[in-house]
């Protein structure tokens, strides 16, 4: 358990968010114990739900003062470990700051607090012909401020792209209690990209307190064909092709036959039941979106698609993604546990690492089930397991590491879009060089020099990893660099 704050400190804390703004009863603090990822649980020593930026920066301030760790938390839907509190920190739940600032039709923006979930934002601006593009699965729960965190994508990213694409300007309580603006209204602000920086950054450079949104026209047209596959490796050739042939869909998305069952038992999306089913979806004008289409539907047929459904009324539409979207939490379906990775390869490298996964799986006497984001290489393998079984969490943690790996040995990356948090932050070192790694703690310290913003994250420490911190192309430990470190 983690240790208890004073009588004084916590007097304080109440005084800055009142009596219904502070937790700390040991049942209430185990619901902010871990995020999505229920594998890594540590409980706070307190949490603090702030109603407004004042009180943010006034928490902050006690923190700096007093040397107290905190993590910041939106909805809590990260699969990454991400807001799992550390060792005698706090959190600070930024849920009750849910209001919608401002709407700016004829600039395109909307601000908001971190608070704000996803779709709400594009409730709030489809009246006017309007959406926000970034839409994580989580979408209906998950927070503006969490995916500011850590650079939410979603299906939709492969032509729109990820939040940093869509954040305008935010301001920003830094770890010290000091207020800053990053970015600003306009598309080209001068100077650093420090709002590039922070976006991504995984609450480890502060908290966001509000964020201006780039808002989208809603496209003229827009449809989405199924293409039920016998293999898996077909679907991708049909990906690879469609790219190839200079088009840019809005999204494309596989599933293989698990996470088609699921998705059926789960909301009776009526896909085909076959091996693997690619989702399409295109946009824009209406003449142009019936060509690609054309196009599209013979790509897929060439590559063996044995039936082509296409989705084009807005009933049937949110039914196809509706399926899509629910995978992950449909995943309960086939097993009582699981973990969700999240690794990017590139598309051309798909059938030969999904076969090496499928070894691996087997080899483990695991099942695993995938989903992922074709058109961009985003892989969301679902190890499946049963916690009741002594070491099988274990075995499915190393598999879903061992993924990792072969991400890289592809070419790829560790993650894509849910970020390093503390579960993959031992896999760092795999991915990057020490001087890569120091590079990111130099701007990391340059924020928050006492290590106070959401500690033991991203960067692999041999505390935390062991000899596995040294990496495969890191020889020498972060540690031995010369940058301090406060962990």
């Amino acid at each position: 358990m983690p240790s208890s704050l004073s009588p004084t400190i916590l007097s304080e804390l109440q005084a800055i968010v009142g009596a219904k703004g502070l937790i700390t009863a040991a049942n209430q603090l185990q619901t902010y114990e871990c995020d999505g990822l229920t594998a890594f649980r540590t409980p706070p020593r307190a949490v603090l739900l702030p109603e407004s930026t004042e009180q943010v920066q006034a928490i902050l301030r006690l923190c700096h003062r007093e040397r107290i760790p905190f993590v910041g938390r939106g909805a809590g839907t990260g699969l990454s470990g991400g807001a799992l509190p550390s060792e005698d920190c706090i959190v600070i739940g930024m849920s009750r700051m849910n209001r919608i600032l401002n709407i700016d039709i004829p600039n395109q923006q909307i601000t908001v607090q971190p608070g704000v979930i996803n779709a709400a934002v594009t409730a709030a601006v489809s009246p006017y012909g309007y959406f926000y593009a970034p839409d994580p699965s989580s979408q209906t729960v998950c927070s503006i401020g969490g995916n500011i965190a850590e650079n939410a994508g979603g299906a939709h990213c492969l032509k729109y792209g990820f939040t940093v694409t869509h954040i305008l300007e935010m301001t920003v309580v830094l770890p010290n209690g000091d207020l800053v603006t990053l970015g600003g209204k306009t598309i080209d602000t001068p100077g650093y990209d420090l709002a590039g920086v922070f976006i991504g950054s995984e609450g480890t450079l502060g908290i966001a307190t509000e964020a201006t949104l780039r808002i989208m026209r809603k496209p003229e047209t827009v449809q989405v064909i199924l293409a039920a596959f016998d293999t898996i490796s077909a679907a991708a050739q049909s990906v690879s092709e469609v790219i190839a042939s200079g088009q840019l869909p809005a999204a494309m998305e596989i599933m293989d036959r698990l996470s088609i069952e699921a998705a059926e038992m789960s909301v009776h999306p009526n896909y085909p039941s076959c091996e693997a089913l690619l989702l399409i979806e295109l946009d824009g004008p209406e003449a142009e979106v019936n060509l690609q289409m054309t196009s599209v539907v013979e790509i897929c047929r060439t590559n063996g698609a044995w039936e082509t459904r296409l989705a084009v009324d807005e009933e049937s539409r949110f039914l196809v993604w509706k399926g899509r979207k629910a995978a992950f939490a449909a995943a309960g379906r086939l097993s009582p546990n699981y973990i969700v990775q999240d690794g990017v390869i590139p598309r051309t490298s798909l059938p030969a690492v999904l076969e090496k996964l499928n070894a691996m799986a087997a080899e483990a006497h695991l099942r695993v089930t995938n989903v992922f984001h074709a058109g961009d290489g985003n892989l969301h393998p679902i190890v499946l397991y049963d916690r009741d079984h002594p070491g099988e969490e274990e075995k499915a943690i190393q598999l879903s590491l061992r993924i990792l790996d072969v991400c890289v040995e592809a070419g790829g990356s560790i993650t894509g879009e849910h970020g390093v948090g503390r579960e993959k932050q031992c896999s760092m070192s795999y991915m990057f060089s020490d001087p890569d790694l120091e590079t990111m703690q130099r701007v990391r310290r340059a924020f928050d020099p006492l290590n106070l913003a959401n500690p033991d994250k991203i960067f692999p420490t041999p505390r935390l990893c062991g000899e596995r911190s040294r990496g495969a192309y890191a020889p020498h430990p972060i540690e031995a660099s010369g940058i301090a470190e406060v962990f």
